[in-house]
């Protein structure tokens, strides 16, 4: 019973608040492109930042590879310009790699625009592994 308080928590529970970009969706594809012309990304609504805790090997592991114990996870799916996720969908993102102007959460692989206002929170990666 405490694994699904933990789960929902994480999902709906009230966090720190955090800002995110505050334009439309056009102008929010005119910055990524223009910032990341060559990058996939993905514009999300009703976000969480998630502070991962790792063991000291993990963080390590991490920084080795230019990652850092942060995910994000979006209930709201806007638009993905790779088509991965429907408009609506819920994602999660992988580790960040770099966070830009206080709204573009970078991976490897991708750059997720974080729309309107979100939450900050902490969790487990045994947490977010039994959700996602």
């Amino acid at each position: 019973m405490a694994e699904l308080q933990e789960i929902t928590d994480l999902l709906f529970s009230t966090g720190i608040p955090m800002p995110g970009a505050l334009v439309d969706q056009e102008e929010a594809i005119r910055i990524v492109r223009e910032r990341f012309p060559y990058s996939e990304y993905c514009l999300v609504r009703d976000w969480i930042w998630i502070d991962l805790y790792v063991t000291p090997a993990q963080h390590a592991e991490l920084v080795r590879t230019q990652r850092q114990p942060v995910l994000a996870y979006a209930h709201t799916v806007i638009y993905d310009s790779s088509r991965r996720w429907d408009v609506g969908d819920f994602v999660r993102t992988s580790y960040l790699h770099a966070f830009h102007d206080g709204f573009m959460f970078q991976t490897v692989n991708r750059v997720y625009i974080l729309l309107g206002d979100g939450v900050r929170k902490r969790a487990t990666l045994e947490t977010v592994g039994r959700v996602f």
